[in-house]
């Protein structure tokens, strides 16, 4: 009879804790979709092709600088941070030096955005002469970037199972072949995470962009020039708004920037989950 009262006892604490996560879980889908809401419904009227497409009036110049920023920052990060994570969940042990390099990777995670943009104004765009530029900036960022990657991406990799590395290189694969046909594609789904978490933050970056990216609104033909992220123009127009036009345009700016963070991340899980597919075929 005390056990089957412990058991109730145990399973109505379970009910109460579950009850606690979902409600928890439900303030957070409110949160985000009262915030998408309110940004959508503030820029009603002025969301539309014209301002889209046009590089006089509209955002073209600032989308196609920020997706330049984007695709040039996790080009350089991706592969340095998912070769360094390799190295310290596979190759490294538990030495001094890794305990100083994991140590450094931690205070590189928690420095000041503001210092990486001084550091890429002085660096970058004087130091190796790139200038104001969108190569410069993309720079800066894929270094702020580099520790959520390699972080997200080790904790995946210790997620996979030892037995698949055994299994592996019990059939006579050396351990780099099982690293990249076993270990990697196995924990794709947790790098694929790295990588959206590594966007959100390039997009959501303002300080690092104003010091190395510029201001410029011209349409970039290269990564070699100025430009004005969407970010930055977002500051712009809030900062300058006067008339309620000009917050309309400031929303209807940030309606952007959400749809196109969303449309990244969503080509992301798409390319990953062919991949998989992909994968399980060859298997």
């Amino acid at each position: 009879m005390k056990k089957n009262f412990n058991l109730q006892k145990r399973k109505a604490l379970d009910n109460i804790m579950y009850g606690i996560m979902a409600v928890a879980m439900g303030g957070v889908i409110a949160a985000l979709l009262f915030v998408i809401l309110y940004i959508f419904r503030s820029q009603t009227g002025f969301l539309n092709f014209r301002f889209l497409t046009s590089a006089e009036a509209g955002l073209l110049p600032m989308i196609v600088t920020t997706l330049y920023v984007v695709l040039v920052s996790i080009a350089v990060a991706l592969p340095v941070g998912i070769a360094s994570a390799i190295f310290l969940n596979e190759y490294s042990g538990n030495s001094s030096l890794i305990r100083i390099l994991r140590l450094a990777i931690e205070t590189l995670a928690g420095i000041p955005s503001i210092l990486y943009g001084l550091f890429g104004l002085l660096m970058f765009c004087r130091l190796l002469g790139f200038g104001q530029s969108i190569i410069a900036g993309a720079f800066t960022l894929s270094i702020m970037i580099l520790p959520v990657i390699i972080r997200t991406t080790e904790e995946a990799l210790k997620s996979i199972p030892d037995t698949f590395r055994e299994g592996s290189l019990a059939l006579g694969a050396t351990k780099f072949q099982t690293i990249v046909h076993v270990v990697l594609p196995s924990a794709l789904p947790g790098i694929l995470t790295s990588v959206i978490l590594a966007i959100g933050r390039v997009v959501g970056e303002s300080a690092p962009v104003l010091l190395t990216v510029g201001i410029s609104k011209n349409l970039p033909r290269t990564i070699f020039e100025s430009g004005r992220t969407l970010t930055i123009h977002l500051y712009y127009l809030t900062n300058e708004a006067v008339r309620p036009e000009d917050f309309g345009i400031a929303f209807a700016t940030a309606s952007v920037l959400v749809i196109l963070v969303v449309a990244i991340n969503t080509t992301a899980k798409l390319i990953t989950a062919n991949f998989r597919k992909k994968l399980g075929e060859t298997l």
